[in-house]
């Protein structure tokens, strides 16, 4: 999984985002550094996604929108 294949699973971010989330300590090392950029395990993204990237929880209903 490349740099662009990971932005889309983001919610199509941009590239200069994908950029400094990779260049994290916490983001997972490419598997490998090729002439065409650097690449990425999909279970390794996909595991930093469910720990880094939970779905947000949903606010309460307010009690004046009831």
């Amino acid at each position: 999984m490349g740099t662009f294949e990971i932005g889309i699973r983001l919610g199509s971010i941009s590239r200069q985002r994908v950029n400094q989330l990779t260049a994290k300590t916490h983001f997972p090392k490419p598997a490998a550094v090729l002439s065409q950029g650097r690449v990425w395990l999909a279970e390794d993204i996909e595991e930093w996604i469910s720990v880094h990237r939970a779905e947000p929880a949903r606010r309460p209903a307010r009690a004046a929108e009831r």
